[in-house]
């Protein structure tokens, strides 16, 4: 009978590692824009990227979400949506590693961004105007761009982007600016008035060159409703 041998053959992990990548998206009352840094250390110094980093063993996908957003940049508390694992096996050159992609979409006056000593700079881009960045993050943000554009349309969004009080025009720009379109003006007026979201009130706006137009705020109850149960907005 043949004496079986032991094989000389490497012996490597099914994955090298596991890493969180976060897309904010931020919204300045103008355009919409999304936070990158630049690495300042490592295989891709120079670069921009989202902002991510490795997740620890003893911590869950969520918190060290949490805790790479505040050691990167110094926010905290920031609400993030979980997207899906990005599992590319050639995503990361010669490392087999899988990401988990988060995002979320923020007003970025409540926020005061500081660069760790990790990264150059963080800096807002707006969503036309992205580099090409390390790895597969372009994907993971178009991926993330392409959610958030379908939730626009299935639950409310707005209520900590604009002011308490705002015109239909702002709400519809803030929309124009997420949705990457054009949205015909007396359409959306009726569609967005119809669902009853809005409070219209006796109010016009203050102190602008042009004919001032009426003010409204939203409901939070029936904003609060149409988050939870959706709808479907076709614009």
């Amino acid at each position: 009978m043949q004496k079986l041998t032991a094989q000389n053959t490497e012996i490597r992990p099914a994955i090298d590692g596991i890493t969180i990548d976060c897309v904010i998206f931020g919204f300045n009352k103008e355009s919409l824009e999304v936070l990158l840094v630049q690495h300042a250390q490592g295989e891709s110094i120079g670069k921009w990227g989202l902002l991510g980093g490795w997740l620890k063993k003893e911590e869950s996908a969520d918190d060290a979400a949490q805790r790479i957003l505040q050691e990167l940049t110094g926010l905290e508390n920031i609400y993030l949506e979980q997207l899906k694992a990005f599992t590319n096996p050639n995503r990361v050159i010669e490392r087999r590693v899988v990401t988990i992609g988060y995002y979320t979409l923020v007003n970025r006056e409540d926020y005061n961004i500081k660069a760790s000593l990790s990264v150059r700079e963080a800096k807002w881009y707006k969503i036309n105007d992205i580099p090409d960045l390390i790895f597969d993050h372009n994907e993971i943000l178009d991926f993330s761009l392409m959610q958030l554009r379908n939730r626009v349309r299935q639950a409310p969004i707005g209520f900590n982007l604009l002011p308490e009080k705002f015109t239909l025009l702002q709400l519809m720009h803030l929309y124009e600016e997420i949705l990457g379109i054009e949205l015909d003006k007396s359409n959306f007026r009726r569609k967005i008035l119809h669902m009853k979201l809005l409070v219209a009130l006796d109010e016009k706006q203050q102190d602008v060159s042009h004919r001032a137009a009426k003010l409204y705020k939203f409901d939070p109850d029936i904003y609060k409703k149409l988050t939870e149960k959706g709808f479907n907005f076709e614009f």
